[in-house]
């Protein structure tokens, strides 16, 4: 059970932070873009919210499979941080669709480099949604059963994997306090990730 916990721990946490970087980047680029590019962009990053995660599961293994990755950890992380994207991705692009141009352009009227207007106006004004999609993404991977029970190898149970495992004998206490724990840090994530997200100024 500890060692579950620790897995996830380790792949809830690093996943989440990579999909939130790679969805940063990805509503940064196509940030006030329109057209077919665009649209193909936002369909191509939306895709795993519409395809049944049975689908990413398995196009996940055999993808791994194909190119000799060996399965484990390393596989688990992988392919949550792909499926967590589109969740980090949402508010983040939501939040850049509500700010005001005109203050980047500001910024750039007072010969602020791009890089310092990214600093100084764009990503403070950016960090509620950056956190809210950094917390929606660590609450879906911690959550995560069917991709990880189809990618974890030998030793890379997480705990959702774990708790499976243990009903199929019986539902102990164990299995009801640690599924309890598990439901209150989702609610408790996910609430706080909504209202992180209602934060304008």
């Amino acid at each position: 059970l500890m060692r579950a916990f620790r897995n996830s721990l380790l792949t809830a946490p690093t996943a989440s932070v990579g999909a939130t970087v790679l969805a940063t980047l990805a509503a940064l680029g196509t940030q006030r873009r329109h057209g077919g590019a665009a649209n193909a962009i936002n369909a191509l990053i939306a895709l795993p919210l519409v395809v049944p995660e049975i689908v990413t599961a398995v196009a996940s293994l055999l993808f791994f499979i194909m190119i000799g990755l060996r399965l484990g950890l390393g596989t688990v992380i992988l392919a949550h941080l792909v499926f967590c994207i589109p969740f980090a991705y949402l508010p983040i692009r939501a939040r850049l669709e509500g700010m005001d141009a005109a203050l980047e352009e500001a910024a750039a009227d007072l010969y602020a480099t791009p890089a310092a207007t990214f600093r100084r106006v764009t990503l403070p004004l950016l960090w509620p949604g950056l956190l809210s999609g950094l917390m929606l993404a660590f609450i879906i991977s911690l959550d995560d059963f069917v991709i990880t029970y189809f990618v974890s190898g030998p030793g890379a149970t997480t705990l959702p994997v774990y708790i499976f495992g243990m009903i199929r004998i019986g539902v102990s206490p164990e299995v009801n306090a640690v599924s309890s724990l598990i439901l209150l840090i989702s609610i408790a994530f996910v609430a706080a990730s909504w209202a992180i997200g209602r934060l304008r100024r």
